[in-house]
This record gives C-alpha cells, sequence and structure tokens, in this order.
C-alpha cells in the first residue's frame, strides 16, 4: 500500500472512531474520553501489525502499512496524545510521575523511527544500529501497552473510562502478542539450527 493510502485510511478511521463516540456520548467530556480510549486501541492496532509482521517471513508490514509503516503508528499516536492530553488538561486529572515519564519516553522512540528509518535507507545509520534500535522500540512500547492495560484490569486507575471486560481482552490481546513474538523467535531459532546440522 502507498503511503498516502495508509495515512488516509488511519485518519479515515480515526475519523470514525470520534463519530461514533459523538453518537454515543454526546458532545461532552465523556465524549473525548471515548475518543481517546478508541484511538488508543487504533493505534494498538497498528502497533500489533508492526509488531508481529515487521521481520515475519510470509507477512509483511510495509505491504499492508506501506513502506513507512513507523511514520502511519506515529501520526496515530501523536492523534492519542493530542487528544490525550486534551482530556486530561479539561478534566483536570492529576498526572502520575511515574506513568507520565515511561510515556513520555515512549513517545520519543515513537516520534524518533521514522527519522532512524529514514537514516537507514540513506545509509547514513547502519542496517545493525537500526535493528537494534528497532528492538528497543518494539519491546518498550508493547512493554507501555502493557502497562496501560494491567492497573486497569487490576482496579488501580480510576477516571479511565471503558469496562472492566475490556480491559481484560485488550490485556490478554497484548499478552497474546508476546506469546506469538517469542513463538516465532522460537520457530525460527529451531528452523537456523535445523539447517545448520545438514
Amino acid at each position: 500500500m502507498k503511503f498516502k493510502d495508509a495515512l488516509l485510511s488511519m485518519l479515515i478511521v480515526e475519523m470514525g472512531v470520534a463519530a461514533l463516540a459523538v453518537i454515543n456520548y454526546g458532545t461532552t467530556l465523556e465524549t473525548l474520553q471515548a475518543v481517546t480510549r478508541f484511538s488508543g486501541r487504533v493505534s494498538l492496532a497498528l502497533f500489533s501489525l508492526i509488531f508481529l509482521f515487521q521481520y515475519h517471513p510470509h507477512i509483511q508490514v510495509k505491504k499492508i502499512l506501506s513502506e513507512k509503516f513507523y511514520s502511519i503508528f506515529a501520526i496515530a499516536h501523536g492523534i492519542h496524545l493530542i487528544q490525550l492530553l486534551s482530556f486530561v488538561y479539561l478534566s483536570g486529572n492529576e498526572l502520575i510521575p511515574v506513568r507520565l515519564a515511561g510515556g513520555f519516553l515512549a513517545y520519543v522512540i515513537i516520534f524518533a523511527m521514522p527519522y532512524l528509518q529514514q537514516r537507514m535507507e540513506q545509509q547514513k545509520l547502519s542496517e545493525k544500529r537500526f535493528i537494534t534500535f528497532t528492538l528497543v522500540y518494539q519491546y518498550y512500547v508493547w512493554f507501555i501497552f502493557f502497562m496501560s492495560y494491567l492497573p486497569r484490569v487490576r482496579g488501580t486507575l480510576s477516571n479511565v473510562g471503558g469496562s472492566y471486560s475490556e480491559f481484560v481482552v485488550l490485556l490478554a490481546w497484548v499478552a497474546l502478542l508476546m506469546g506469538m513474538r517469542l513463538q516465532s523467535l522460537l520457530m525460527r531459532i529451531v528452523s537456523k539450527s535445523s539447517d545448520n546440522s545438514k
């Protein structure tokens, strides 16, 4: 898929999410909270594709989200950030310093990856170093998603909106992502050792 097509598709989904929130909640602060929550689900879906298929031998994420898949995710999560900051400001909710620091670092990494990808494509960054950055990016952002839903399931976060069953499903999906990733890595190791033994 071309970058413009992937970007347009993502923006249409984001607008659809906003429209559904308005239909369900009207034009209230609860609507903004719902938009923020649902746009987070869009970000999770995009990240899931990157996490599972960036190095997959058969399914390539660049064919789904374009060659600039890091940019697509960065833009989507940037939209989520704007909505989140707007909700926090308007609702007067206090930010938890530890979560704020962890989230800030995640956003730095997310917004840096399109630049690093471009540097690698221009051969100004070695592929080996880029792969190292990629691994840090993927596992840290996965950890942030996991830590977003774990306290919700445990009931230690207030004023987050959404239902308990929704949080359980999302946490289970994030955990399953890691399970599928580890299984894929294990299969590659077994395949390589099998090829070497021939």
